[in-house]
C-alpha cells in the first residue's frame, strides 16, 4: 500500500461531523435539537453587511489577486480598532489578513516551529491547535489548566515545561473550550516569561468581542512597543460579524515576524476572499452598536445557562464565558462519549466530549450556549431530567 504522511494519518478525524452524526439519530420527540456543539453565530449578519458583501463580490477587483498581507483598507481599519481597544499603537503594516483564524494559526506555527520542536498549549486545548501541530510534526506540550484554578494556566508551571526545543506558548482567551477569561496580570506574566525565555507568545482572541463586561479586551499587551519582539495576536471575524463562511482572520505582529509569515502566505496562497475584506473594512467602524447588542445578547444567554445548570442535579458547571460552558457530568465510571452520544440521540442536546480537547477531560462536556436562544437554553433542565446514558 502506498504510504501516507503519518503525521496526518495519525491525527483524529474532525470531531464536529462525528458529533453531528449522533444528532441525526434524534427523533425529535422532545422538541427541536438543541445544538451546543459548534461555535457558530446564533443570529444573522447585519443586513447592510450582506449588502456590502454582495456589492463587493460583483466588482472586478474582487476577482483579482490582492496584497499578500491583505487589502490595505481592512488592515487599516483593524489596526485602528486594536489601537483604540488596547490603548496602544498598532499600524497597518503590523497586520496580516488570513483565510480565517485557524489558518492564521497554521501560518504562525509554520513560521515559528519545525518538526521536532514543541509548543505549549494550555490543556484542555482547542483541538484544531493540537491537530495543526501534529500535522507539522511539532509536539503539543500540555500546560495543565485545572478546574481548581478556574482553568487559568500557571506561568510558573509553564516555566518548568519550557526547554531548548520550545518555540512558542499559546493562550486562548476567552478560552475555547472552557470559556475561561484570563486575568490581565496572568497574560502579562506569560508575556514576561516568554520574553525572558526567548520564545513567542501567541494569543488567540477569537472571542474577545463577547466578554461579559462589555465590548473590549482584558489586557494591555499592545500598550507598549515591546510586544513586537515576541507577541502575536490572532483574531477571527467569523463570530463578531456572523460570517464564518467567508473565512477571514487576522494576525497582529511585529514587522520581522510578519515578513516570515508573508513567505508562507505567498507560497500556499491562504488568502481571505477580497469581497469579504472590502465589506469588513466598512463594517469595523460602522457596526459597533450592532456588535455591542450581540455581546449583550450573548451575556444574557450566559446568565440563562448559568441559571438552568443550577436546576440540573449532579451536573456541575465548571466554567463559563464568552461562547462556551464547560460542564462535568454526574455518571461515575461511564464514558463521556457514551454520555454525549446518548444525550444527543435520545434527548436532543448536542455537546462535545471533553477528551477531544486533550488529556484528563474524561468527565467533561463543552457546551456552546451562545448558539441558541434563551428560550432553548431554558429547555435544558427538562431534557436532562431522568437522563441516564
Amino acid at each position: 500500500m502506498i504510504a501516507f504522511n503519518a503525521n496526518v494519518r495519525d491525527t483524529g478525524s474532525p470531531p464536529i461531523p462525528e458529533a453531528q452524526g449522533w444528532a441525526r439519530r434524534y427523533d425529535g420527540s422532545r422538541g427541536p435539537l438543541i445544538d451546543l456543539s459548534q461555535a457558530v453565530p446564533g443570529y444573522p449578519p447585519h443586513p447592510e453587511l450582506l449588502k456590502h458583501l454582495s456589492e463587493a463580490a460583483g466588482t472586478e477587483a474582487a476577482a483579482k489577486y490582492g496584497d499578500i498581507y491583505g487589502d490595505e483598507g481592512l488592515r487599516t481599519a483593524l489596526a485602528l480598532e486594536i489601537s483604540t481597544l488596547y490603548r496602544g499603537r498598532v499600524t497597518p503594516d503590523q497586520m496580516a489578513i488570513t483565510s480565517g483564524c485557524n489558518q492564521a494559526f497554521v501560518l504562525v506555527m509554520m513560521a515559528l516551529a519545525k518538526a521536532g520542536d514543541n509548543v505549549l498549549l494550555p490543556a484542555p486545548w482547542y483541538f484544531n491547535h493540537q491537530m495543526t501541530l501534529q500535522m507539522l510534526g511539532v509536539e503539543a506540550r500540555a500546560l495543565p489548566a485545572s478546574a481548581e484554578r478556574g482553568f487559568i494556566p500557571d506561568p510558573q508551571e509553564a516555566e518548568r515545561l519550557i526547554d531548548a526545543g520550545t518555540r512558542a506558548l499559546v493562550l486562548v482567551t476567552p478560552n475555547n473550550p472552557t470559556g475561561a477569561i484570563y486575568p490581565p496580570e496572568t497574560i502579562r506574566a506569560f508575556a514576561d516569561l516568554c520574553r525572558k525565555k526567548g520564545i513567542w507568545l501567541v494569543v488567540d482572541e477569537t472571542y474577545r468581542d463577547f466578554l461579559a463586561q462589555g465590548y473590549g479586551v482584558p489586557h494591555a499587551l499592545f500598550a507598549g512597543g515591546e510586544w513586537q519582539e515576541n507577541v502575536l495576536s490572532l483574531y477571527s471575524f467569523s463570530k463578531s460579524y456572523c460570517v464564518p463562511g467567508h473565512r477571514v482572520g487576522a494576525i497582529a505582529g511585529g514587522r520581522a515576524i510578519l515578513d516570515e509569515i508573508g513567505k508562507v502566505i505567498d507560497c500556499v496562497q491562504i488568502c481571505a476572499p477580497r469581497a469579504a475584506q472590502t465589506a469588513l473594512a466598512w463594517a469595523i467602524p460602522s457596526l459597533n452598536q450592532w456588535r455591542a447588542g450581540n455581546t449583550a445578547e450573548i451575556t444574557r444567554r450566559a446568565a440563562a445557562f448559568r441559571g438552568v445548570m443550577a436546576e440540573c442535579p449532579g451536573w456541575r458547571l465548571l466554567s463559563i464565558g464568552a461562547y462556551f460552558a464547560y460542564v462535568a457530568h454526574p455518571f461515575d465510571g461511564v464514558s463521556v462519549f457514551e454520555v454525549a452520544e446518548r444525550l444527543a440521540s435520545a434527548r436532543g442536546v448536542l455537546g462535545l466530549p471533553g477528551p477531544w480537547f486533550g488529556p484528563g477531560q474524561e468527565s467533561h462536556l463543552r457546551l456552546a450556549f451562545a448558539n441558541v436562544s434563551v428560550d432553548s437554553i431554558k429547555e435544558i433542565p427538562a431534557r436532562l431530567a431522568g437522563f441516564t446514558p
